[in-house]
């Protein structure tokens, strides 16, 4: 009976770790995180920018469309629509200074700036850009897996003037 513990114990608590590292990785691909934001006095603000998401491989894509805009008071915010991508851990909304980033790489060796977590994969959704962010250096808006350090799905700004 020793030795059956002995045994039992260890493979029991190694398949509880594993399956929770598992389930913490992979869970996400299973479940969409819908989110629907409306744009209070929308009339208010003007568009900077644009682009559209697109897929940035086989395993991670996105589409929807991604605006900079601004109000009369000088608030800007990134507004997401019709967006949606594929789930993942730790997905952030960075603005990046490559204009159109076709991997992990040129995102990472760029210059970017986190606007926060992603609210949903799914849905539209509005993120404030702080006052201090020159949107001069920022040509495009990246889905962006921090955990990993993976580009999910990236949108190049076109000025809209």
């Amino acid at each position: 009976m020793f030795r059956f513990l002995k045994i039992a114990i260890p493979v029991f608590v190694a398949g509880n770790i594993s399956g929770a590292a598992l389930w913490y990785l992979f869970s996400p691909l299973l479940f969409d995180d819908v989110v629907q934001e409306e744009l209070v006095n929308a009339e208010a603000f003007e568009t900077l920018a644009s682009g559209t998401f697109r897929d940035a491989d086989a395993a991670h894509r996105g589409s929807g469309n991604a605006a900079i805009l601004r109000n009369g008071a000088g608030e800007t915010i990134l507004r997401l629509t019709e967006f949606e991508v594929t789930n993942g851990p730790d997905l952030e909304v960075w603005l990046s200074s490559v204009a159109d980033p076709q991997s992990s790489r040129d995102v990472s060796n760029g210059a970017w700036v986190s606007l926060g977590q992603l609210k949903g994969n799914i849905g539209d959704q509005t993120y404030t850009i702080p006052a201090d962010v020159d949107l001069s250096q920022y040509q495009s808006v990246v889905i962006w897996c921090e955990q990993f350090g993976v580009l999910f799905s990236p949108a190049t700004l076109a000025s809209a003037g």
